[in-house]
């Protein structure tokens, strides 16, 4: 075990209207890999819920652009120093290798150090006000101003992440953020805020609850002193939250199933380099991780023996032994559900070309060709460490396939072929198409989101600042 084991405290508390708060009741939290309970934190019920919100509702903000910028500086100062403990805090919870959890808390530093910068630069327009016959002399401005209270609802893929690219940019932007982690991996958002504290952030600016989301997640979305819902999770939940929370502001990061495109053209070793980066890393369970890999038939097999090499050499396991890449998906229930996933594709046609291995939560990557564009493997997003191989024929049947499902989140299109770029470019329905780059492609400052049934509104620091904000008028 990792030094940085000695120093995580195991038994975490809430912070509910400006103080840590206990619970006699506790979730206990279950490491994957080892099926054993590395933590506890408290299980709020109702009452302290509607306490949290009615004492940051009430908080009125007064830090200046300046001072939150500092704030995130200096918080960010702070997770680097103690990026080997909060790594392990990651792993240990979600059983994220070692090595993904370590590049997690970087580029949560990144995300931070961008909202420090963003705060500094919430700008607004001058409006002309000689537009008609009228010739009115006045002044206009369009100002951008906080929504108010925002609740973070996030998942368990990205513990820490995930907490951060809501948080950060509602800070910087001049908001109060109340978050609510789920229960199989809520500490390391609650080191998160602890972190934020440390650092000078209000109390009445943050506050972090857990507990069940069946008894405490609806007050969180419906309350009428919430002014914005954003979450992160399934397409299936975010319909249900949709509706639960009525006429406020919104953002819905919700299910990707995105595709990789391999052209006749591609650099086929860059097309499989892509494809081991995006659909194993956080053994798969990532939005914008490779989902489908859609391949032109000229190069199928050339880039099917590519992967599987690829593949092959990939080391999974014991999230925290040396040299290991990938870990386990979040418990063995959902491991379960991949290995179904798979034998249903092999029902179908598909033939696996290495992995398909099970034991309790781990799954080993798995390559799988042949895969029909209407299997369930392919239709639904498979959250987990396979990269299933669809064969098409040209530009136009991949960009069709890829838009068959329900989603658009993310692409990646391996050509250099200028008019296949601007053909998929064009015809995609996605929120973003990366050109010799996976789905995974990432950077904080810049827009992410979906269209179709992968969500509503943008993260991405720059982005989500202006979702958390609304626009006011003003003439005189």
């Amino acid at each position: 075990m990792p030094d940085a084991s000695d120093k995580l405290v195991r038994d975490l508390k809430n912070f509910v209207a400006g103080e840590w708060v206990d619970s006699d009741d506790r979730i206990e939290v279950t490491n994957p890999y080892t099926n054993e309970v590395v933590g506890t934190v408290p299980k709020m019920g109702l009452d302290q819920v509607k306490k949290a919100i009615d004492f940051m509702y009430d908080y009125e903000p007064e830090l200046t652009a300046y001072e939150r910028s500092e704030i995130l500086r200096a918080s960010a100062a702070e997770i680097k120093s103690r990026t080997d403990e909060l790594a392990y805090g990651i792993s240990l919870e979600s059983g994220m290798s070692i090595q993904d959890s370590t590049k997690e808390v970087g580029r949560g530093v990144g995300l931070i150090l961008t909202a420090a910068e963003e705060a500094k630069r919430i700008m607004g327009e001058q409006l002309p006000s000689d537009v008609d016959a009228s010739g009115a002399d006045k002044l206009i401005l369009a100002l951008r101003h906080p929504v108010g209270l925002v609740s973070a609802i996030v998942p368990f893929n990205r513990p820490m992440n995930q907490v951060v690219v809501k948080v950060a940019p509602s800070f910087a932007a001049g908001n109060k953020t109340i978050v609510k982690p789920t229960e199989r991996t809520p500490m390391s958002a609650i080191r998160f805020v602890e972190i934020l504290l440390n650092n000078g952030m209000p109390p009445g600016m943050i506050g972090v609850v857990t507990g069940k989301s069946s008894e405490i997640g609806n007050e969180l979305v419906s309350s009428q002193k919430i002014d914005m819902v954003t979450f992160t999770g399934s397409t299936e939940v975010g319909r249900k939250l949709t509706n639960m929370a009525g006429i406020k502001k919104l953002t819905m990061e919700l299910g990707g199933n995105d595709p990789l495109i391999v052209l006749d053209d591609a650099d086929v070793k860059l097309a499989a380099k892509l494809t081991v980066a995006g659909a194993y890393g956080n053994a798969g369970q990532a939005c914008r991780g490779v989902k489908r890999v859609l391949v032109v038939d000229s190069v199928a097999d050339e880039y099917a023996k590519e992967v599987t090499a690829l593949t092959e050499a990939i080391k999974y396991g014991d999230p925290f032994a040396p040299g290991i890449a990938v870990g386990t998906v979040i418990d063995e229930k959902a491991a379960i559900e991949i290995e179904d996933a798979i034998k249903g594709a092999i029902s179908d046609g598909a033939k696996v070309l290495c992995g398909n291995k099970r034991e309790g939560a781990l799954i080993a990557p798995t390559v799988i060709d042949h895969c029909k564009p209407d299997s369930d493997m392919v239709m639904d997003e498979t959250f987990g460490p396979v990269a299933p191989i669809i064969r098409v024929k040209d530009v136009e049947e991949a960009c069709k396939v890829a838009n068959s499902t329900e989603f658009g989140l993310q692409s990646g299109v391996v050509t250099n072929n200028l008019a296949n770029i601007r053909y998929c470019i064009k015809h995609l329905k996605v929120g973003a198409v990366n050109i010799n780059e996976g789905p995974q492609h990432d950077m904080p400052n810049i827009p992410f989101g979906g269209v179709k049934q992968s969500g509503i509104g943008r993260e991405g620091i720059r982005y989500a600042m202006q979702e958390m904000t609304y626009i006011k008028c003003v003439v005189m």
